[in-house]
């Protein structure tokens, strides 16, 4: 029987975005996950990301209930906000979780917390994070080959590995009706708001270690990790860090990397499950 992978997604990208990376890990593990985080309104977007939490929870049992036998723990792996939101699930539901993989979402602790709770209350933070640029998005175009030539012209997606710049188009969009055209399946006020509410307590959260192993995959030329430093995060991890070529979007310019880094992580906290 096949270990299982309950992997949550970056902010804006859908989970279908990921495939060509699935790919790579289903000989191995069976994938699972939520396609569109914070696009139920029973989990609403709010501080802290407590019903987002509550989202991949219900998610989880809903799948435990439906299991033949004594429910399986799994592995949570995530990126970006999905790296989050798997080790705060797996601080809520220990005994669901074998343990967590984040990929380039290195917890904010200390002095940085403070002043990430400080520019949010100001309205600072929409200036230094993706939020400004997202409540302007473009969302919708002509057809397929109109995104494409979009995106791809885009320095941060021409990095992208072509088999994810296709899936993304391809399946994180949706036909436009009536005409036919492509619009983004991510909701960009959802994406907005994800941004506006990024957690500033995890850090103390973890004060005393988490109740599971967790390892860390991050960019080499992450913007994300030199702005929040490791502090934290090593003393989250220990010796469970790697680095891979790229950028805060790496598993999106190296999917077939990143799903081997995955699974050299996940080998590496088998013996301490």
């Amino acid at each position: 029987m096949k270990d299982i992978i309950q992997f949550s997604h970056a902010n804006g990208f859908p989970a279908s975005t990921y495939r060509t990376m699935f790919a790579e890990l289903a000989d191995e593990f069976e994938i699972r996950g939520i396609e569109c985080i914070g696009h139920d309104p029973r989990f609403p977007v709010t501080q802290d990301w407590p019903h987002l939490v509550e989202q991949l929870i219900d998610d989880l049992n809903r799948q435990r209930a439906a299991a033949d036998g004594e429910p399986a723990k799994v592995w949570l792996v995530g990126h970006s906000l999905g790296g989050y939101l798997s080790l705060l699930a797996a601080l809520k539901r220990p005994n669901w979780v074998k343990g967590v993989v984040m990929l380039d979402s290195p917890v904010i602790a200390g002095w940085k917390s403070g002043l990430l709770r400080i520019t949010q209350w100001t309205g600072l933070d929409e200036r230094l994070s993706p939020a400004a640029a997202t409540r302007k998005r473009r969302t919708h175009w002509a057809g397929r080959d109109e995104a494409w030539r979009h995106f791809h012209a885009k320095p941060a997606f021409a990095r992208w590995d072509e088999r994810m710049l296709a899936d993304y188009i391809d399946r994180g969009m949706r036909e436009a009706q009536p005409d036919g055209g492509r619009t983004l399946a991510f909701d960009r006020q959802v994406e907005y708001r994800i941004y506006r509410t990024l957690p500033h307590t995890l850090g103390a959260r973890l004060a005393h270690g988490a109740p599971v192993p967790v390892g860390f995959i991050a960019g080499t030329r992450s913007r994300e990790v030199r702005h929040v430093g490791l502090g934290m995060t090593r003393r989250v991890v220990g010796e469970r860090l790697e680095w891979l070529d790229g950028s805060h979007l790496f598993p999106m310019e190296r999917p077939i990397d990143t799903a081997r880094a995955v699974q050299r992580m996940i080998t590496s906290m088998r013996d301490t499950v």
